[in-house]
């Protein structure tokens, strides 16, 4: 018997019904049976954020995962690894406890560690106090740890990345100034993608193509933020150009200020100041996204990029990255949906995967 029938739904430019059972789709064909009528409404791929810090008054590092998790699901994502800053590493396997315990909402996949093994001159909204040299055996502990975040010149960082990708940890180069030869060392050790590609790293220069170079060079992912405000619209464009919706992942880096007004908050502990929507730390430096990942992609396609491939880099890709039965609407997949209408503006988020 189904879980659930979506009946008169859009899947691409077809009007079907779609049949879910067992937390997986089922059936993309008409049926019989009674279901939800979704009234010609777009079918689209739940979302994947793997690099966000919070929304709506919530942070990772506060440790109430739950009520992050239904704040996600509200808000078009079905999956997401809830991203720490550079913080003590006992407060961050506190996160990852909690992280064990939320039921409901979005399906949290583990954890991305943003810190502590990052660069001092590439710190962004971290904070300095607590940045370490990457160890393996300090994080080996940590349960559900998913994705971490190095500065790969820093010492040990080759072999750190080695022992992350031997226990199936998916490793980004961010927070860095390493030019492209340390770069392309860690890509081989192991590294798969990039952290906020272009932001806290050497630009890519016709002489100097430093880590997004490596990254282009070694076939590896490239997270992108693409707020309009991280990146230049066109800058979106020629990463998505470049690495196409096959490596090219969009992501929100979201704080607690998302869906809020602006005002001053708190980013990990530190102070951000929020104004006209652009979030700041004290001394100026940009400091995480107020945009929902949904919107990243609604932005996305207003710069340019094809309408299903924007979706896609935001479900498909990051689950081909992360290895997950996810991002797809075809047999066998899970069934976590995006409701649309006509225009793409999120209806309802809809999640029965286990």
């Amino acid at each position: 018997m189904a879980d659930a029938v979506l009946k008169n739904v859009r899947v691409g430019e077809t009007l079907t019904d779609v049949t879910v059972a067992g937390g997986k789709i089922v059936s993309l064909a008409r049926t019989a049976e009674d279901g939800r009528d979704c009234a010609g409404a777009r079918l689209l791929p739940g979302l994947i954020d793997i690099h966000t810090h919070g929304m709506a008054g919530l942070d990772t590092m506060d440790g109430d995962l739950d009520a992050l998790a239904r704040a996600y699901l509200s808000s078009g994502v079905t999956a997401f690894l809830p991203t720490t800053m550079t913080r003590p590493l006992s407060e961050v396997a506190k996160v990852a406890e909690n992280a064990k315990k939320a039921r409901g909402g979005a399906e949290i996949l583990g954890l991305h560690l943003e810190g502590p093994y990052l660069s001092p001159d590439a710190i962004g909204a971290q904070n300095k106090d607590y940045l370490r040299l990457p160890v393996y055996e300090e994080i080996a502990g940590i349960p559900g740890v998913k994705m971490v975040t190095v500065a790969p010149e820093l010492a040990g960082a080759e072999t750190f990345i080695s022992a992350c990708r031997a226990h199936g940890i998916s490793v980004a180069l961010g927070h860095t100034k390493a030019d492209y030869d340390i770069s392309s060392r860690a890509f081989r050790a192991g590294a798969d993608n990039l952290t906020h590609t272009c932001n806290a790293m050497p630009p890519f220069l016709h002489r100097a193509p430093g880590p997004i170079g490596a990254a282009l060079t070694a076939g590896a992912y490239a997270q992108v933020i693409s707020d309009g405000v991280h990146l230049h619209p066109a800058t979106v464009l020629a990463l998505y150009r470049l690495f196409g919706r096959e490596r090219m992942i969009l992501v929100s880096d979201s704080m607690r200020a998302t869906g809020l007004s602006d005002g001053d908050y708190d980013l990990g502990g530190q102070k951000m100041t929020v104004r006209d929507g652009v979030a700041r730390t004290q001394d100026g430096a940009l400091a995480g996204s107020t945009t929902p990942l949904y919107t990243c992609v609604l932005r996305a396609i207003s710069f340019g990029i094809p309408a299903e491939d924007a979706f896609a880099m935001a479900s498909e890709t990051p689950a081909r990255l992360l290895g997950l039965n996810k991002g797809k609407i075809e047999v066998g997949y899970d069934a976590d949906f995006c409701l649309a209408d006509e225009d793409y503006r999120l209806l309802d988020t809809l999640k029965f995967s286990e």
